[in-house]
């Protein structure tokens, strides 16, 4: 069986990575979500197992200790990681994952898992960007002056990463990361491990 792929999206807050996702998701049957550990507290709605798995700062820290995590960061005071034990036996059962984190997460995934595919998800422009974190209504103008700082750090490091999608019109940028999870999965290794006899009997 081919391993599965592994995809690493990440955006600037506000420039649509989480609607992206969700439609890719419900897309595409084959890829998996990964489910990040964090340290900060539930949010109203949120169910632990499916939104994240809410764990206490010490249990996070015995994991960091144990090397059982694949990538992890503090983000305003909380932790935030993922599983290196899951990711592999997803993987090795052939499904897809795909992993919303920073650039900071996904240069640490880059060195355990070389063939990460990186997908980085851009807004139109810096207004349009702006224009979004203000329609949330929920983030004080410290906030958003504070957000809108990470994210000129963050589109710094677009270079890092193998695709590019400019979340203009939504249902293009859907089409578009689709097509970038489809097209992995139709490369010469993949369709070779996948389809090693066939291949073989139609060259004879």
């Amino acid at each position: 069986m081919a391993k599965g792929n592994l995809f690493v999206v990440t955006a600037p807050s506000g420039a649509g990575k989480t609607t992206l996702v969700a439609a890719l998701l419900a897309a595409d049957s084959h890829v998996q979500l990964s489910v990040s550990f964090t340290t900060r507290q539930p949010r109203a709605g949120e169910v632990d197992g499916k939104d994240y798995h809410f764990v206490e700062r010490a249990e996070f820290e015995r994991m960091i200790a144990a090397g059982e995590l694949l990538e992890f960061a503090e983000v305003y005071g909380n932790y935030y990681g993922t599983s290196q034990v899951w990711i592999n036996q997803v993987m090795e059962n052939g499904r897809d994952i795909l992993l919303e984190i920073d650039w900071q997460g996904a240069q640490q995934v880059r060195r355990l898992f070389p063939a990460a595919i990186g997908i980085f998800i851009l807004p139109p422009c810096i207004d349009t960007l702006e224009n979004r974190l203000r329609g949330r209504g929920k983030d004080s103008e410290e906030v958003i002056a504070r957000r809108m700082a990470v994210a000129k750090e963050e589109v710094n490091h677009v270079d890092e990463f193998d695709f590019v999608i400019v979340n203009e019109h939504i249902d293009d940028a859907v089409r578009d990361i689709v097509a970038v999870v489809r097209a992995q999965r139709l490369t010469l290794v993949r369709q070779s491990s996948r389809h090693t006899a066939l291949i073989s009997s139609l060259k004879g």
